[in-house]
């Protein structure tokens, strides 16, 4: 399943939490034709190393439909961050 929203919290210097949904669909939308550069440029990276595109397609693939469920923690001093990909 593709993710649908990331969720980002971060602990502002006077100890309130902050929280950002973000949604992926439209700012993958909006950011599409950045996205057919990475693509061209995956190609040529591909070609150049001799990697077959269609593992690295399916490598990528693999990566994305993993992230959902995923938690990413950090914290350090008075700065904390959690992103939650649902």
């Amino acid at each position: 399943m593709m993710p649908q929203i990331v969720t980002v919290r971060y602990r502002k210097r006077d100890g309130r939490w902050r929280r950002w949904f973000i949604p992926v669909v439209p700012v993958v939308v909006l950011l599409s034709p950045l996205l057919l550069i990475a693509v061209v440029g995956g190609m040529v990276v591909c070609f150049c190393y001799e990697i077959s595109p269609t593992d690295a397609v399916r490598g990528v693939g693999r990566v994305l439909w993993a992230l959902p469920g995923t938690r990413f923690e950090m914290e350090q001093g008075q700065t904390a961050v959690l992103v939650s990909i649902r």
